[in-house]
């Protein structure tokens, strides 16, 4: 792509006057090349990116190239003509919103659009409720405030597959950017644009309460904060239906604020995100404390330890936690479903076959994606057997116990949590403790996720260049000798062709690495365990040390994430 000869077309546009200053008064010639070196990637996560003008930006030019390419698409499928429509409280959100609601409504397709702020799975529900053809999600999830997003789903209610996205791509890049007026959305509010109604919502909420396990036996104590986004009224709702839970929000996270002021990498699968819920909950007293992600589809969880230290789980450990409790509820009360199935991700702990074993348990590994989660409970379901889910998640904090999204569910999560925390407590045990029963009956068990960041124009294409050579190198990994590799892209592993590298040195290591789907991010995912702690914790260590030595040859600058 001809950077300067895109510059120069959108200095020459009729662009609205906050991106028309933003341009003129950018000087930085680097800067400007990543503004304009590409258009803004589309694929199984729609858009995702920094907010700003620019080809390679998040903006309204952008949002409507790739709307007006996604109802084309749609039309020409000859698809049912309804879309849903939701979006978070990030910077730009409504407005993006409400402009792809215009753009689909002047294109003769009927819009469902959420009138507030509402968490991702909500969408997802919606788009199976009004039996969509597609739905839009504008997002960022847990990205920092300058980002925002643009997810798409299909007519399952899962985010499109990869072989859609390359579908949906090719009438984006048909579009031009300034070809068509930003419409206005209002005048098709009548008849073509229809505010989803709170009926809908309530549907949502018995779904999530039938997909959990009944009212706490004792009453806990909650400390909750949705990172000040979506999760505020749907968590709190739901678990006021639940019952036996009381609640403190954190103040400061209670509401939507656009800069995200005092978490500003809104990740709940980072223990600095939740530190103030950390501390409310040592002041309350609390049982234990949740956070949600903007778009409410990732739930963190803490504990205040007895000692008075805080306890952070992982995203794993928190799923083997629900895995175990559900099993044991189930098996108590004589539900356990004939020939029960969980579904993980490839990068998910392989603690969950020990659990499978142990409650005859069928394990369906995917692709990371909880898209992939979702696809498989459509499968499922098209051959009548969806009573045998019984639960998916991801180390990424994502969880879902029911059949009634196709999506994680931060809603979902956050009861389920609440009810394993109760559960526990009336056995006299804290998370912390029933975590470690865990790894006392099975053996110690990490998983650590390295994010490597390739900044620049020429990101993809050096982190492309450590994929090639990760590809080139069967035998060891720098200096730990390979038992096997596999390569998700090139073989016949059953599952879509993915560009993944699994190397494995024994029956207890593995390192699976990946390229970020939407950003110039390469991740490591480091999976091992072992007979203690520390011979696990050892392991780590000097994994952790060969990837950052092995990556350094990619970097050109930035700096090493530790998620």
């Amino acid at each position: 792509m001809d950077w300067r000869k895109a510059y120069e077309a959108w200095l020459e546009a009729d662009l609205c006057e906050e991106l028309a200053i933003e341009l003129r008064g950018c000087k930085d010639e680097k800067e400007i090349e990543d503004r304009f070196c590409k258009d803004l990637e589309f694929g199984t996560g729609g858009l995702r990116g920094m907010l700003g003008c620019g080809t390679n930006r998040m903006n309204m030019y952008t949002v409507a190239r790739a709307t007006r390419g996604l109802a084309k698409y749609i039309r020409d499928k000859s698809l049912n003509n309804v879309c849903a429509i939701s979006y978070d409280t990030r910077k730009m959100s409504r407005e993006f919103a409400f402009l792809a609601a215009g753009i689909m409504s002047g294109q003769g397709i009927h819009v469902y659009l959420y009138p507030e702020p509402s968490p991702t799975p909500m969408l997802s529900f919606a788009v199976r409720h009004y039996h969509c053809a597609c739905g839009i999600m504008i997002t960022a999830s847990h990205n920092p405030a300058q980002y925002n997003g643009y997810k798409v789903y299909g007519a399952d209610g899962c985010q499109i597959t990869l072989e859609a996205a390359k579908k949906v791509l090719l009438y984006i890049e048909k579009e031009t950017y300034f070809e068509n007026k930003i419409p206005d959305y209002r005048q098709y509010m009548k008849n073509l644009i229809e505010y989803i109604p709170t009926d809908v919502e309530e549907s949502y909420d018995e779904a999530v309460l039938k997909a959990c396990m009944g009212k706490p036996q004792v009453p806990i104590r909650v400390v909750y904060t949705p990172l000040n986004g979506t999760g505020n009224i749907p968590v709190r709702r739901v678990l006021k239906k639940l019952g036996n839970v009381d609640v403190f929000v954190v103040p400061k996270q209670e509401f939507p604020d656009v800069n995200f002021t005092t978490c500003p990498c809104p990740n709940p699968e980072l223990p600095e995100t939740m530190e103030r819920a950390a501390e409310l909950a040592k002041t309350a007293g609390a049982d234990l404390f949740l956070a949600t992600d903007p778009d409410c589809d990732r739930v963190g969880v803490g504990e205040i330890k007895s000692s008075g230290e805080v306890r952070y789980f992982t995203g794993n450990e928190i799923g083997i936690l629900l895995l175990d409790f559900i099993c044991r509820y189930k098996t108590e009360r004589g539900k356990m479903p004939e020939a029960p199935v969980v579904i993980k991700t490839i990068v998910t702990s392989d603690l969950t076959y020990c659990l499978a074993e142990k409650f005859h348990i069928e394990v369906r590994e995917v692709l990371t994606g909880f898209k992939f989660i979702g696809e498989q409970i459509g499968r499922m379901e098209s051959h009548k057997e969806e009573s045998r889910y019984l639960f998916g998640f991801e180390e990424s904090c994502g969880y879902l116990s029911g059949t009634y999204v196709r999506d994680k569910d931060g809603v979902n999560a956050a009861v389920l949590i609440c009810q394993m925390a109760a559960w526990h407590k009336k056995q006299g045990k804290r998370l912390s403790f029933a975590m470690e029963e865990i790894y006392r009956e099975y053996g110690w068990f990490k998983n650590k996720l390295l994010t490597y960041e390739f900044p620049g124009a020429d990101g993809m294409v050096r982190m492309k260049e450590a994929m090639k050579e990760l590809r080139l190198n069967h035998c060891s990994f720098m200096g730990m000798h390979m038992k096997e590799k596999v390569d998700y892209l090139n073989e016949e592993t059953g599952l879509p062709s993915s560009d993944v590298i699994k190397m494995i040195f024994d029956e207890n290591r593995k390192i699976i690495v990946r390229p970020s789907g939407t950003e110039p991010k390469l991740k490591i995912y480091l999976m091992m365990s072992g007979s203690s702690e520390k011979e696990v914790e050892e392991f780590a260590a000097s994994a952790e040390e060969r990837c950052a030595r092995f990556i350094a040859n990619y970097l050109k600058e930035g700096n090493v994430y530790d998620i």
